[in-house]
């Protein structure tokens, strides 16, 4: 019988109308793959075994009378730890809410439920998504499948990593300023953040409110479509989401297969997003993807963008500042962890600075200083309002390109997944791997990451990012299959199909203690 892990979550979904597979089967077969490999990846933070198969068999059970479905009806799919879940702990990698199970279920998640799908549970992520690495979680790192020695990137690292590992056929992350793009790339996965408002952030525990957007990680840009289709549309309880009718991402995707999807396309490749500091091959993987663009018709040009330039350092201002008012909610009186001093008066003040202290990492507390200090009277103006205006000088550097492109291209992380420890004593060089996702994020703008090779030094996958201008998600999604087609081509299938096999790497990691 096929292995239905291996399968992409189209074909899965093909079978499971055709009545060829089951939902219990397909639910379980992951499970399973949990169980063998979870281990020693570390992608879940909780596994809904039981749920997942109860909600599959229920599912099974509508098919067979022939109530109406969904297209990814039976589906199974994993959830980032940053959204709400009635039914599982949603800790954000924190033990501040270590075991809080929310009372309702963010706007997605809920859309998930609705379009039947099976959640097989939530992924470990950098601690309140503050990280590179996911070596921030608050319950231990999670590992790249493709070298348990190497970080999964961050702070989604858990859902990409669930992906990679064939563990779900597709996820949800989150991406503040790279977090969903940033893993796809170091993983071999596909990862899109859509535009600003297209899909709730309802739900979500936000990071940085006006920074935050959820979107899917995937095997394929088809199955990153089949995700964003059930995901995308105005929610009235997001003050953020837009009204817009959006088109359909699988459809797009499906347009990219033409042979003639490339021609005519103008790709910007960013200046400034493609320099000093780059790995080697990182810089040749991606200079041979523009190649097969412009073979299969698309004009390259290179594009500059000089505001980019401060885009990290504005980044690390507004993020911190608003990083610093969304966690004073948590306070040890509404929910989460409490703990009272050790000695002295048990005052709410006292109770608040202890149960911080013990809940939050260090991580989290450099960004609160940090966010607090760039907001205080006297540093309003100088820190934050300017890193405001540059965000503004950042928009219009992309209405400039995108008069001139469709799409600005750069490589999605400088480097390949580096091991873990590397840049940890060393937080401005954990800030910089998110250094060319980080300007969408500013701006609002969509962006794609997807693999374009292994890197000839280290074996590990690149990826590539494509963004438009806000609103133009489709176009990622039909350029971005495009190139995925012709690349796969190039390599006889999915990069994916050559990953290692983890069954080799336990016994090394357990025999070894490598990890």
């Amino acid at each position: 019988m096929t292995d239905l892990t291996r399968l992409s979550a189209s074909a899965l979904a093909d079978l499971l109308t055709a009545g060829e597979v089951s939902s219990v089967e397909a639910t379980r077969a992951h499970l399973d793959r949990i169980e063998s490999v979870d281990a020693d990846v570390h992608a879940f933070l909780h596994v809904a075994g039981d749920n997942a198969i109860r909600t599959a068999a229920e599912i099974d059970g509508r098919r067979a009378a022939g109530d109406p479905l969904g297209a990814l009806a039976g589906v199974p799919v994993a959830i980032k730890d940053v959204l709400a879940t009635h039914d599982m702990p949603s800790t954000s990698g924190s033990r501040i809410l270590e075991g809080w199970i929310p009372p309702y279920d963010a706007t997605v998640v809920r859309k998930l439920r609705e379009a039947d799908l099976v959640p097989l549970g939530k992924t470990n992520m950098d601690e309140f998504a503050m990280g590179s690495s996911t070596e921030h979680s608050a319950y231990g790192p999670t590992r790249n499948p493709w070298d348990l020695e190497r970080i999964p990137g961050g702070s989604g690292g858990g859902s990409a990593a669930a992906v990679s590992a064939f563990e779900a056929p597709f996820a949800l992350g989150s991406d503040t300023g790279g977090s969903i793009r940033q893993p796809a790339a170091v993983t071999g996965s596909v990862g899109v953040k859509p535009t600003y408002g297209g899909v709730s952030r309802y739900g979500a525990i936000a990071l940085a409110s006006s920074l935050d957007q959820v979107g899917p990680v995937s095997r394929s840009v088809l199955d990153a479509g089949l995700l964003h289709d059930v995901i995308a549309g105005h929610d009235p309880f997001d003050s953020t989401s837009l009204t817009d009718s959006w088109p359909s991402m699988a459809d797009a995707a499906r347009a990219g297969l033409r042979d003639d999807a490339l021609r005519g396309v103008r790709i910007g490749v960013v200046r400034e997003l493609n320099g000093a500091g780059f790995q080697a091959g990182v810089k040749q993987r991606f200079d041979e993807a523009l190649a097969v663009l412009q073979v299969a018709g698309a004009e390259v040009v290179e594009v500059e963008a000089p505001s980019f330039e401060y885009a990290v350092a504005a980044y690390y201002l507004i993020l911190p500042a608003e990083a610093s008012s969304n966690l004073a909610r948590f306070d040890s009186v509404r929910f989460g962890l409490r703990v009272d001093p050790a000695e002295g008066p048990v005052t709410v003040e006292r109770v608040m600075a202890a149960t911080r202290d013990a809940g939050f990492g260090p991580e989290v507390k450099r960004r609160i200083i940090l966010g607090t200090y760039a907001l205080s009277a006297g540093y309003y103006d100088a820190y934050y309002g300017s890193a405001q205006k540059v965000r503004t000088l950042i928009q219009r550097d992309f209405s400039a390109a995108f008069e001139k492109v469709d799409v600005l291209v750069s490589p999605s992380a400088p480097t390949t997944a580096f091991k873990f420890g590397e840049k940890l004593a060393d937080p401005m060089a954990m800030y910089l791997n998110d250094i060319t996702t980080i300007p969408a994020n500013l701006a609002g703008v969509p962006g794609m990451g997807l693999p374009i090779g292994l890197a000839p030094e280290d074996g590990l996958p690149v990826g590539m990012q494509l963004m438009a201008p806000a609103r133009a998600d489709a176009r990622l999604y039909t350029i971005g299959a495009a190139l995925e087609r012709l690349l796969e081509q190039q390599w006889g299938g999915p990069l994916l199909s050559q990953a290692p096999d983890l069954s080799a790497t336990e016994m090394f990691a357990s025999e070894e203690g490598a990890v």
